[in-house]
């Protein structure tokens, strides 16, 4: 592990984190990604650690820890090999929840997500039609003799079949009676089992990556008027602050990732020899890996600059899509570096490279593509026009 770099803080954290993910050998991920299974037992090993209720406040049964440390557990787990991908959704909507949920909803919520009675780990935004054009999502929650009703339709909904509960963003009032188009949606919390029983559809969406995703169906899906987190309109403005989070912890993930590209590949170059000495002595081989290097510690910094700033509730959206952006670019290009210098053993499964490859390619997508963080740096940070 590389360790003389500023990825070397919170040591204690880390090393706890460690010893949990060593119980799960890179050959348990392997098994799992080649089932297309869901790593249940890790996710529970996490839960009962504690791990997955680090945001969630000690008089709640939680670790009242930080996005910074949520960060470091979700970093860990990427960098020892495994994938964060499967329990990362707890994390990030835990800051709905937290900062806009009310007292009672946080009474009934918070400690059983932190025993693990309950899994968080869904959030419902994305539709067909409208993709990251989020004010313009045609679901509909009408309110009906003191319950709420919803109609429509989401997709690319992650592990919905692995959750009781998933926050749900939903129009409350149609698109065209509103001042703002970023007004009149409305979040809920969703309990899940109930919901497939009466009103929900989940269709499952095979995909390049093992990462559980779905396509979801709402058919007059009743929900408790108590279900209603914050506001009623204000959905969009408290999604933000979970999807601020999702960015930064997916930046984490992807520092992991980066770390344990480098490691994997700078091995291998020390040993493998050809041509009567170690590839890694040519400087063709050399300066890519030294060049990802770089862009990991550079993105690490925006990573630690998006979790102080949401750490102490001050506004952090540039710096949470900048950091997700680098990250993911960077991760990427190390996976790259990794892969071309492994040669035909990058593409062999017990090498575990060509599973953290497919892995990491996916947040040059998701959770934001990397044209519509151009677009918002473009727009809200150089003052120039709106291009769409």
């Amino acid at each position: 592990m590389i360790e003389q770099t500023l990825s070397n803080n919170h040591p204690e954290l880390r090393e706890a984190v460690r010893a949990l993910c060593a119980q799960f050998p890179q050959e348990y991920f392997r098994r799992i990604d080649e089932q297309r299974a869901y790593p249940a037992e890790f996710v529970d090993a996490l839960t009962q650690a504690g791990w997955l209720a680090a945001l969630i406040p000690t008089e709640y049964g939680g670790s009242g820890l930080g996005l910074a440390e949520a960060s470091v557990i979700m970093e860990e787990i990427n960098r020892c090999g495994g994938n964060a991908g499967a329990c990362h959704g707890q994390m990030y909507n835990m800051g709905t929840l937290l900062r806009h949920g009310s007292q009672a909803q946080k009474e009934r919520f918070l400690p059983r997500i932190a025993s693990g009675e309950w899994r968080l780990q869904s959030m419902a935004v994305t539709e067909p039609s409208t993709g990251t054009d989020t004010t313009k999502i045609k679901t509909s929650a009408v309110k009906r003799d003191g319950r709420w009703v919803v109609n429509g339709q989401k997709v690319w909904i992650s592990r919905v079949q692995h959750s009781d509960w998933m926050i749900l963003l939903a129009r409350t009032t149609p698109l065209a009676e509103v001042k703002k188009k970023s007004e009149g949606m409305s979040i809920f919390m969703v309990d899940l089992a109930e919901a497939q029983k009466k009103g929900l559809s989940v269709r499952p969406i095979p995909n390049m990556v093992n990462h559980e995703t779905n396509e979801l169906f709402f058919e007059d899906l009743e929900i408790p008027e108590e279900n209603l987190i914050g506001q009623e309109g204000q959905g969009f403005k408290y999604i933000l602050d979970g999807l601020n989070a999702e960015r930064t912890l997916i930046a984490a993930e992807c520092i992991g990732d980066g770390y344990w590209f480098i490691d994997r590949v700078t091995d291998y170059a020390r040993e493998r020899q050809v041509f009567g000495r170690p590839i890694g002595q040519n400087q063709g081989v050399q300066f890519p890996i030294a060049e990802a290097f770089i862009e990991v510690e550079a993105a690490n910094l925006m990573r630690w600059k998006a979790c102080e700033l949401f750490d102490a509730h001050a506004p952090m959206g540039a710096q949470a899509n900048m950091a997700k952006y680098l990250a993911a670019k960077a991760s990427w290009e190390a996976a790259n570096a990794c892969l071309q210098f492994h040669g035909g053993f990058g593409f062999a499964c017990e090498y575990d490279v060509e599973r953290k490859f497919r892995e990491t390619r996916l947040y040059q997508v998701a959770p934001i593509s990397t044209n519509l963080i151009f677009s918002y740096v473009a727009e809200h940070i150089l003052g120039l026009p709106r291009s769409f």
